[in-house]
């Protein structure tokens, strides 16, 4: 008997009756022998939605099949057909690779013959065979998540769930990720990928779109993109600073949305907008306006009503610095020793005010073990780090008064609200009496605070978990602010916001340093450096790297080209070495 696809009728769902419902009137058909995409703003519902497919919540009004089994009535069947890689490592990182393998196997009846075939088969495919005695959680990020989809691949399932499986993962192991997962796909399998990447989403055959608990499209990816067709454009040959177009740009009637491109700004029209005078936004006088190939992520944004603005009340709020020229974070020789591994080897660069400096590299390349010892978190073998001139090893408190810190991993205090957090940090930091209380009040306002004041900090959603750990670091007005993945996992309207947030305060003179594994936002960066096996092997514009990697079969390549093509000319490099 044929089974039909996945059928998702009329689903709703609430978390309380108080509460807004997390999904509402839901209706898709997920077809087998393809890579449905499953995207949307923070809160939409994705990872709602996968529960429920996953049969770990119930429907609260609506059904679910899956291949003819109902979620309510048979859920013990429909896990026997079921994949489930979950958002957060869903693995014992004090387990080995192959003790979870055997714990997952356990839980699954897996036994046997089909046990041992199922191991060599994972180990193989995921590239894991050496690792098979490493502890889980002293994986790299992309070695994790290829643990993890094996575990999700223990039993051959029919139904894939894959909730954000590439997110902190570097674009070497994001491409190799997708790869593994399309050699799976088959006539006798679905797989569903949510994902905070749009340009992954771009490569899904078909892609289901929420937004506030709501379907608003559904089909391939291309038939949206349809919608912004003759509407996008790229501002090229500017003489003006790219922020302020970008911030005059936005601030136009007729633009819907714009992002920086290396030295070009990229702008999307309104529908039936024509394009704005080049004079007006500060562009120069030899810019030029080049029609582009629209974006799945311009139409993403676009029907989503648009990007957050150019305007930054919180740059606003602070003083502005001059700009004098000045290093203000120096590196040099920056090296770091582990017993006999070196983490980081002869790191050296400098950043002027009011500059942004990107660190990009793979997992484990070395970039967080930098980025701590500029931040003074860690002690350097070798070499110095100095921020604003003070030295970070002599003078530890001053500088790290002069500098703002958002780590990679959320970190402020989860057990405590989020005013508890804003007023212990701006304790931390030296206000007191009226200048904090007015500094909090601030904080609130500029990041829409308000309503999750009492709400304990692990429990806020993600992009409001960013806006308070940003909140917290810039506060006390920073010369320096220090970044490290700001923007992992939320999606591209709130990338945009904090953007928007840290264009502007470089152009009050703050002095930005920031790791990412998004390759569009790396565009924003003045300058970057590339780390690899623990090595800074390139540094350069944007524009530079993508230049130096420009062949006759890729004459035009992205960041992310750029980025892999870098990597593989040093490690051929390497072999011709040894």
């Amino acid at each position: 008997m044929e089974h039909a696809p996945v059928v998702i009728q009329g689903l709703a769902y609430s978390f309380g009756s108080s509460q807004p419902p997390a999904l509402d009137d839901l209706s898709a058909v997920i077809r087998p022998g393809a890579v449905t995409g499953l995207v949307g703003p923070d809160g939409a519902g994705k990872t709602t939605l996968i529960r429920l497919m996953a049969a770990l919540l119930l429907p609260g009004r609506g059904s679910i099949s899956i291949f003819g089994l109902d979620t309510r009535r048979e859920p013990t069947e429909l896990h026997r057909i079921i994949g489930y890689m979950p958002q957060k490592f869903g693995l014992y990182e004090d387990l080995s690779v192959m003790q979870n393998l055997r714990l997952y196997a356990d839980l699954q009846g897996v036994i046997g013959s089909a046990r041992q075939q199922a191991f060599g088969r994972l180990l193989a495919f995921t590239g894991l065979v050496p690792f098979q005695s490493r502890l889980a959680g002293r994986l790299s990020g992309g070695m994790k998540q290829k643990l993890g989809l094996a575990c999700a691949l223990i039993r051959k399932p029919r139904l894939l769930l894959l909730d954000e499986p590439s997110v902190g993962v570097d674009p070497v192991s994001r491409r190799e990720l997708w790869r593994m997962v399309q050699e799976l796909v088959n006539e006798e399998m679905a797989v569903i990928w949510s994902t905070a990447y749009l340009d992954e989403a771009e490569q899904c055959d078909e892609v289901l779109l929420l937004n506030q608990g709501k379907l608003i499209f559904a089909g391939p990816p291309r038939e949206l993109t349809k919608r912004v067709i003759g509407r996008c454009f790229q501002i090229r040959n500017m003489s003006g600073n790219r922020r302020l177009v970008l911030a005059n740009a936005l601030q136009r009637q007729e633009v819907q949305d714009g992002i920086v491109q290396g030295e070009n700004v990229r702008i999307v029209l309104r529908n039936g907008a024509s394009p704005p005078e080049l004079a007006a936004l500060s562009a120069g006088p030899e810019a030029k306006l080049a029609a582009v190939a629209p974006r799945f992520e311009d139409a993403f944004v676009d029907i989503l009503g648009g990007g957050p603005g150019g305007t930054s009340v919180l740059a606003a709020a602070m003083a502005q610095v001059k700009d004098d020229g000045l290093i203000t974070v120096e590196a040099q020789g920056l090296t770091k020793r582990f017993g006999d591994f070196t983490a980081a080897r002869d790191i050296t660069f400098a950043i002027k005010r009011g500059e942004i400096f990107g660190l990009l590299g793979p997992n484990g390349a070395g970039k967080s073990t930098t980025f701590k010892m500029m931040c003074g978190l860690l002690r350097p073998s070798a070499g110095i780090g100095r921020v604003v001139g003070l030295d970070l090893q002599q003078a530890p408190g001053q500088a790290r008064s002069r500098l703002g810190y958002m780590a990679q991993k959320f970190s402020l205090y989860g057990d405590l609200s989020a005013r508890q957090n804003l007023e212990f940090f701006s304790g931390v930091y030296g206000l007191a009496g009226a200048k904090q209380k007015e500094t909090v009040a601030r904080m609130i306002d500029i990041f829409n605070l308000g309503p999750h004041l009492k709400v304990a900090a692990r429990e806020l959603p993600l992009g409001f978990k960013q806006r308070l750990a940003l909140s917290c670091a810039v506060m006390h007005e920073p010369a320096v602010l220090f970044l490290d993945e700001p923007t992992s996992g939320v999606d591209p309207l709130t990338r945009r916001e904090f953007w928007t947030h840290i264009n502007g305060l470089v152009e009050r003179g703050v002095t930005v340093l920031v790791t990412t594994h998004f390759m569009d936002e790396a565009e924003y960066c003045d300058r970057i450096g590339l780390i690899y096996r623990g090595q800074m092997i390139a540094a350069g514009t944007p524009d530079e790297l993508k230049g130096s990697t420009a062949n006759a079969q890729l004459p035009d390549p992205t960041l992310e080209d750029a980025f892999i093509e870098l990597l593989h000319r040093w490690d051929d490099k390497s072999r011709e070495a040894a």
